[in-house]
């Protein structure tokens, strides 16, 4: 067990290597072609950011996908199944169709088409969803029209809901980041813990998303160089969809050993252990309900469910006082306490601890949440692997020193918590020309002007 290990690691890392060494050249190459959108209303970030990391984050997934078929452990995954050749195709054509969205603005209705013809290419080379066990039914085959209908629909709901959670630095790499852990230590103890090939393909899909996100993230941190742009935020999510769709279904009740009398009493058995595979999207819980509650009210609100507006969940926890850090935590938070306790209780449904364990983190949930002032400390070995905001600085006494740039950042939260508290009507922003200077990271064009503050400060120390 341990050489497949080391095989997944590896892939993970080269996936994650390819993707930080192209971000850099991706973004200078979404600066000169100008695929940098003016500011928007609804938009947190104040200066122009250059887009198409989904560029550098399709070069991962493709790097991971020639790394494991040479792998001794992992080739004959692409030898014994369509599905790796099903997830590249469709990942292709939405990554392609996000590219062009990234500096032309397709039309939301072109895009939904989109999304439906790339699910359907991987339906067509087989990534599709066979049969479904419904509890107090048992294990129901699917024709081929229901299990097209469920593929696409499963493909476009996930896209969507990582597209509408992209909205704060670092939110949406993080999210399915951590969605995608969790759905990994699910599929391979179905693969090594019960041998369960079915779930193979879906272990490897899960490390490559894992190192598709871990490589961009550090571009993508506020204050972002770069967004990922639709090109990436429908890729992560088809590539999420993907691992989804290829487990479920595929598990043979049989295979599971979980028989207690007849194949409904089996189900019933079986149905903690069923939980990811019936509701995958239980592991992105947040971007879901995020997305619903967006289409629901522009509806009631009589504006298209496309309309883009500023009533995100990112976005109400700026109204309430939060930087945009730890808005960005509080939703990893949230994202790892539902995904992981998704897994925890698939494989253990009797214990008690889980359910405490789960209580008791959404109790802190809860406090962080109230507690929007709040500024964590990391730990004094952890402190050069945070940002300095989260330093324990001290002087030559032992004393604490203050710190320039959590005293800026100070300063900017309260303008930027009372304009997020205005409607998107009474917002005035001025629209930065692309190519003057004020870009977010884009030393070749210009200064960063969102912290002059913060270099006076430094500078007068």
């Amino acid at each position: 067990m341990g050489q497949p290990v080391r095989d997944y690691l590896l892939t993970l890392c080269v996936t994650a290597a390819v993707t930080y060494l192209l971000t850099g050249p991706v973004r200078k190459f979404a600066i000169a072609i100008g695929a940098m959108p003016a500011i928007r209303a609804r938009d947190v970030h104040r200066e122009p950011t250059p887009r198409l990391g989904g560029i550098a984050m399709f070069g991962g997934l493709c790097a991971g996908l020639i790394v494991a078929a040479h792998l001794h452990n992992l080739d004959w995954v692409f030898q014994l199944s369509t599905e790796p050749r099903a997830l590249l195709s469709g990942a292709a054509l939405i990554w392609l169709i996000g590219v062009l969205d990234d500096k032309f603005e397709i039309d939301a209705l072109i895009k939904l088409g989109g999304q439906m013809i790339a699910a359907a290419v991987m339906v067509i080379q087989g990534l599709t969803i066979l049969w479904l066990p419904i509890p107090g039914v048992g294990t129901v085959a699917l024709t081929q029209w229901q299990g097209t209908l469920l593929t696409v629909a499963l493909v476009v709901i996930t896209i969507n809901a990582v597209n509408f959670v992209d909205g704060l630095d670092g939110l949406a790499a993080g999210m399915v980041c951590i969605a995608s852990a969790a759905f990994f230590l699910y599929t391979y103890r179905l693969w090594y813990g019960h041998m369960i090939e079915a779930a193979a393909p879906a272990t490897l899909f899960t490390v490559i998303l894992m190192g598709m996100c871990l490589g961009f993230l550090p571009h993508n941190m506020h204050p972002a160089r770069i967004f990922m742009g639709d090109s990436g935020s429908m890729l992560i999510g088809l590539v999420l969809a993907a691992g989804a769709i290829s487990v479920t279904g595929r598990v043979d009740p049989d295979t599971m050993k979980l028989f207690a009398g007849s194949e409904r009493e089996a189900t019933h058995a079986m149905l903690p252990v069923f939980i990811p595979l019936l509701l995958p999207l239980t592991i992105i819980a947040i971007p879901a309900a995020d997305l619903v509650l967006a289409i629901v009210r522009r509806t009631w609100n009589g504006q298209s469910p496309f309309a883009a507006d500023r009533g995100h969940l990112h976005h109400r926890l700026l109204e309430i006082g939060h930087s945009h850090s730890r808005s960005v935590l509080i939703m990893y938070f949230w994202s790892a306490l539902i995904a992981f306790g998704a897994v925890g209780y698939s494989v253990h449904s009797a214990s008690l601890w889980i359910v405490l364990v789960i209580m008791g983190m959404s109790t802190l949930g809860l406090v962080l949440l109230l507690m929007p002032r709040f500024t964590p400390r990391a730990p004094f070995w952890a402190e050069r692997f945070v940002p300095p905001r989260y330093r324990h600085n001290r002087g030559k006494g032992g004393a604490p020193e203050a710190d320039p740039s959590s005293e800026a950042e100070a300063q900017l939260e309260p303008r930027e918590a009372s304009m997020g508290r205005k409607g998107p009507e009474s917002q005035e922003r001025t629209p930065v020309v692309v190519g003057v200077s004020g870009v977010n990271g884009a030393t070749a064009i210009g200064p960063r002007s969102r912290f002059s503050d913060r270099d006076k400060a430094e500078s007068a120390r």
